[in-house]
Order: C-alpha cells, then structure tokens, then sequence
C-alpha cells in the first residue's frame, strides 16, 4: 500500500484510536493511530499514535526521513512493503519543527471572533476542549496560563504553547487557535511570554486600582487626584471630556457621567492607565515582530467597575493611543473560582448591556469574563443579549475534571488528594475568591465511591479542590519524588478516553448557550 492510500484509509475514520500493525526488526507491534492528526508533507506521513504506554510522533515514508526532527528511525514491513518509520518525543525541539512544517499548530491572534480560553494546568486537556468546540462558533484559547499557574504547576510558557500544538496536531483542527499570556503585571512578564511565541497579553494593572476612592470625599478624592496626574492624564481635561456628555448607545440607552463620578473614576483608576501604557509600550516596542494582540483586566479587584469607570479607562486609552481586543471588568455579583455565579443575574445583565455599549462606541471590542469557570447562569443571560462580542476564560474547571475522571478509576487516589488538600486549603485560598467552608467536606476516609464523585458537584468541595492544584501537583515527599502528580498523570493517560469524555460534556455545557 502506498504513503498515499494510508493516509486516506486512516482519515476516512473516526476520532477514535485506531491499531496500525506492522512489523519492526521482525516483531509485530501495534500503533495506536490518531486518525485526524495524519498529514502527509512532502510524501511523508506525519501522525500521532500511541506504543505501548507513550505518546509520540511518527513520521511515515518510503525513503529516509528529512523533516529534521529529533527520533529514532527503524525500518518496518507493512503488507509486504518497507518503509522508514521515525518515532518522535512530543518535546521542545520537536515542537519547534513540527510548527514550521504545519502553521496551524502556531498560535495566531484572533481579533474580535467571540472566543473561549480553555486554561489547561496539565497539559493534556486541548485535544477533548477542541472536540468540545464542535458545532460552536466560538475560537479557541488554547495555550492560556498566568504567571501564578506557571510557577504553581512548575511548567515553562513553551510548554504550554508545545501542548497546544501538538493538540491541535492530533486532532487535525486547522481552523486556528490563540495564545494567552495571562495576568501580566511586569514587563519581565510580557517577555518570558514573548520569547515562548504567544500572541495575546493580557495585562493586569490591578495592583494599581485604589479601590478606596468609592469611600473618599469629594475633597479627599481632590487631593488623590494631584498625586496621580501627569503630563498626559489631567483631572481637569478629563472632567471636561466626560462630565458635559452624554454617550448613547446603539440600544437607545445612555450614560451621562456626572461630575463626581468621573473624579472618583479617575482617583481609582488614573495609575491604572499610565501603567498600563508603560506594558503596552514596552510590548510594541521591544516585541514588534510579533503579530500580538491586548487584553486589559481589571476584574480581580474589591469594587465592581461600574460603566462610568469602564467608560473612563476606555476612553482614555484610546485617546492616548492603545489597542487592545478585550477588556475584562469587576463585574457585580461573584465571580468566585470553580462555582456558578452568585447575584442577581437581572441586574448583571442589565448593567452587562451598558458594558456592551461601551465597547462598541469605544472599540470595538470584546468584553472578556473573567473566572468563567462554571458561570451557566451568565452564559445564559450574556447568549440571550445577542450583542457585542465576547471572551470566556476558564482554567480550573478543567482540572476538576481531571480529579473526577481519576475519581472514577482510582478513588483512593483522590482520596489522599482531598485529605492533603483540605490541610493546604488555608494557604492555598488566600490569592483566590472563594467561599468554601472545610466544614462542609468530608475527609478522603469518609466518603463512599458514590460520595467521593459527588463532591465534584458541592460547592465547597471544588473550591478546596480548585484552589490547591499548586501544591497537590508540585509537593515532594522526604525522598525528593513527587507525591501525587506521577501518579495522577498516569492514571489520566490510562483512562485518557474517560478524561476526554467528561471534559467535552462539561465544556458543551459551557458553551452551548452561546449558540447563534
């Protein structure tokens, strides 16, 4: 059979894994195919498959290999014919060359597309979030981590764009994906990101928010006010361009920011904008062969941002100069990390519109919603509004479903993971909005198979499970050998089709009310 007929064989299958059997130095093997990831690139087949308990890369020929990548080459007999078969680790280098040979497993900006960020802390997660995608319009986000989730997962910026790559390799998804370096606070940020090929920067000025301001005096609010100013940001200027205005939207409503407001906006988040500036400037400057695109995020702060506020930052960014594609503001209600929404969902929607109008009169842009994670009853009021354009991004929902998955096949395990994550839980949630109480979860020892499942529907539970992934993944025993995450791994590669499958059912949940 010819490099051509096998390719064609294989890719008229399913997703599912499918054997390929040959003989190697005259013992029969069984590769386990991708069929989707089969390309052919200059009479080459390029795939993904599993051998025995490893993933890696195969490159498929009638002559010696050229494609340059790092593996080892046998020479293998399929019905009655011979050809070279390189076997390849899915690592660095690797990667490198497999995104030269094939551009879409590079990361590309996707402008003003609705778009879902699928944070995947294992690296394993993209192919079922690209299977999950299925019948939705919306972008994918694939390669997403913050500085936080690296230094807590011990991984490197390459090593979540390589994941993404190699996702989108194995499952044959062309369509393109993004990148988004999350969070960012410092320039050193934006070039650890930078230099790993990212193309979205989300910047956090958040430490520059004075959320204060809601609670000062007008005079108070005066004397804050010099302090901030600068050459460029001028109270006085700024009070003659929003304060004698009214902004109408084109859903017939309108702000008409009174004085006050705007002197309050400018006193909480006056160094928001000059600092964000200084990011932006040092990312185009400094990056400007990369093809990039900014978020700005001012939602892990104390104070909601009301549209006045949003109205101010916008305003004022782009009169001195800054694009950017999304901006995620401090919604009202809760956006606690791994839960639904808490607040009345009316006046979220209500006060989302005025947020949607905005970025339309200011942009455009998207509004981007921050900890998204399990959010079911805003996804249905933001679907319903049909308007604007949108950003989710999520990131611990799809460890917890990593943790129900190996819950299902190896109970005990978890069972040591929730025990060591309720004596971490303390630490752990003191840079996390959440409001999970211990007392409400049992121990690992108490509950039941049954039960140890249905804490990944209790609230308080996947709190204390969400917010410990750092250490439960990176903890060492007395011998230096990491306590759970080998395990854990294991047991997800094993079961990679359970894993999968609770990835893509939650995730549809997540996105199907935002079908159009």
């Amino acid at each position: 059979m010819s490099v051509s007929n096998i390719i064609k064989m294989f890719q008229s299958k399913s997703n599912d894994i499918n054997p390929f059997s040959l003989k190697r130095n005259n013992t029969d093997i069984s590769l386990n195919i991708y069929p989707q990831s089969m390309r052919e690139n200059k009479n080459e087949i390029y795939f993904i498959g599993r051998e025995g308990s490893g993933k890696f890369l195969y490159i498929l020929s009638e002559k010696k290999s050229l494609s340059g990548l790092e593996g080892d080459e046998s020479i293998i007999q399929h019905e009655n014919a011979n050809y070279f078969l390189n076997r390849c680790s899915l690592n660095h280098k690797n990667a490198e060359m497999l995104r030269e040979i094939f551009s879409f497993t590079k990361p590309v900006t996707l402008g003003l597309a609705d778009s879902f960020g699928f944070g995947d802390r294992l690296g394993i997660a993209n192919p079922a979030h690209i299977r999950a995608l299925q019948g939705s319009h919306m972008r994918p986000i694939l390669a997403q981590q913050s500085i936080r989730e690296l230094d807590r997962t011990q991984r490197t910026a390459s090593e979540v764009v390589d994941a993404a790559s190699w996702a989108v390799f194995q499952e044959g998804y062309t369509t393109g994906f993004g990148a988004d370096a999350d969070h960012l606070k410092t320039t050193e940020d934006i070039d650890r990101y930078a230099q790993a090929g990212f193309t979205m920067f989300t910047f956090d000025p958040s430490a520059h928010v004075v959320n204060d301001a809601v609670r000062l005096s007008e005079d108070e609010l005066l004397v804050r006010a010099k302090s901030i100013e600068t050459a460029d940001l001028k109270l006085e200027d700024c009070l003659n361009r929003y304060s004698k205005s009214t902004f109408r939207f084109d859903d017939d409503s309108a702000l008409e920011p009174k004085r006050i407001e705007i002197i309050r906006a400018f006193v909480k988040y006056g160094s928001v904008i000059t600092y964000t500036l200084s990011l932006y400037k040092h990312l185009v400057n400094k990056h400007s062969s990369l093809k990039t695109e900014v978020e700005l995020s001012v939602d892990e702060t104390d104070i909601p941002t009301t549209p006045t506020e949003h109205l101010f930052i916008a305003g004022e960014l782009k009169r001195l100069g800054m694009k950017w594609v999304s901006l995620a503001p401090r919604f009202i209600g809760d956006f606690e990390k791994g839960v639904d929404y808490r607040g009345d969902l009316n006046a979220f929607v209500s006060e989302y519109k005025l947020h949607v109008g905005i970025s339309k009169l200011m942009g455009p842009y998207k509004i981007s919603i921050h900890s998204g994670s399990d959010k079911f009853g805003v996804y249905k009021m933001i679907g319903s509004v049909r308007s604007g354009n949108v950003h989710v991004k999520t990131a611990g929902t799809s460890y917890l479903e990593a943790l129900r998955s190996v819950a299902m096949v190896n109970p005990n395990l978890i069972r040591e993971i929730l025990d060591f994550a309720r004596d971490n839980y303390t630490v752990a949630r003191q840079s996390y909005h959440v409001t999970g109480q211990l007392d409400r979860v049992p121990t690992g020892k108490n509950c039941t198979d049954t039960q140890l499942q249905d804490l990944f529907n209790q609230h308080d539970a996947r709190q204390i499970f969400h917010v410990t992934f750092g250490q439960v993944l990176s903890t060492r025993d007395n011998s230096g050998q990491l306590l759970f995450r080998e395990r854990f791994m294991k047991s997800l590669d094993k079961n990679e089709d359970i894993h999968y499958n609770n990835i893509i059912k939650h995730f549809r949940k997540h996105l199907d009310p935002f079908k159009r």
